[in-house]
């Protein structure tokens, strides 16, 4: 069964034409696609990329696919082809915007479809590496980007020293042969890209009606970006976690039986992987 995902990197862009650092937003595009398919248990097969700009200037053209082609070698994807286009008039000569999609392929009888996912199942999170691409417009607000950009390349101490643009564009993590090296293994029930819409959105997708995923907030390892977001941008906790992935980049599903084969499959597998709850009875 061929199975595809599309999506771009929203207004992460704007924050990489901000800080004219174009070679990590092609890994963001690639992985918002691969990470969509594999948690239908689909291995991507290639990806194309499109770019629409103001201008077409070699260099940044060049910087840009050059992420893309990284984010395919992190997952395993051939790059097969793509399409700039040059928009005078539409946009700022300084403007782009990045898409593709991606196009995967997966046994029919092997396709994660929830059916077996029982009370006791237990969710295991794989980290993430930072706000991944979603929420950048609350990120830009938050911080007066767009009018005070400067702020952003100071060492932050809440951060480690690091800054805080160093840090939001931190490119999202791609974790698609990690979890193809799980499903030879382990009896995966479902998988969650956790992307705009955060916990409360994207985990209940991979749960059946009749049962609903009891998360243990205490266990969730939340990164220092997203104190300093909520803090900063005095945001309640529930939106935070109703629009970003605190930490948990992806969430898996399996047999409580086999937790710690599959912690060691995911670990081994270069993944910060844990356990953040179970599946119990509930209404959804």
């Amino acid at each position: 069964v061929l199975v595809s995902g599309t999506d771009g990197c929203g207004t992460k862009v704007k924050l990489a034409i901000l800080m004219d650092k174009h070679d990590t937003i092609g890994i963001d595009a690639v992985a918002m696609c691969v990470n969509d398919i594999i948690c239908c248990g689909a291995k991507p097969l290639f990806f194309l990329d499109y770019i629409a700009c103001g201008k077409n200037i070699p260099e940044k053209i060049a910087s840009i696919v050059g992420g893309v082609a990284e984010g395919c070698v992190q997952s395993g994807a051939a790059l097969i082809g793509g399409e700039t286009a040059e928009h005078p008039g539409m946009m700022p000569q300084e403007d782009y915007d990045l898409a593709g999609f991606a196009v995967g392929i997966v046994d029919k009888k092997k396709i994660l479809d929830n059916t077996k996912m029982a009370e006791g199942d237990v969710v295991i999170a794989l980290a993430s590496s930072g706000v991944h691409s979603n929420g950048f417009s609350l990120v830009r607000k938050v911080f007066d980007i767009d009018n005070n950009p400067d702020s952003l390349y100071a060492p932050c101490a809440a951060l480690g020293g690091k800054s805080i643009a160093e840090t939001l564009l931190t490119p999202t993590k791609i974790y698609v042969k990690s979890v193809l090296a799980l499903l030879e293994k382990v009896d995966v029930k479902g998988i969650s890209h956790i992307t705009g819409g955060g916990f409360y959105e994207n985990i209940p997708r991979s749960v059946p009606k009749g049962l609903t995923a009891k998360i243990n907030k205490s266990a969730v390892r939340v990164l220092p970006i997203f104190d300093l977001i909520q803090k900063t941008g005095n945001i309640p906790e529930r939106d935070m976690y109703n629009t970003y992935n605190m930490g948990v980049g992806m969430s898996i599903v399996v047999p409580a039986s086999e937790v710690d084969t599959a912690l060691d499959i995911l670990r081994a597998n270069g993944e910060d992987a844990y356990v953040i709850g179970e599946i119990v009875r509930g209404d959804d």
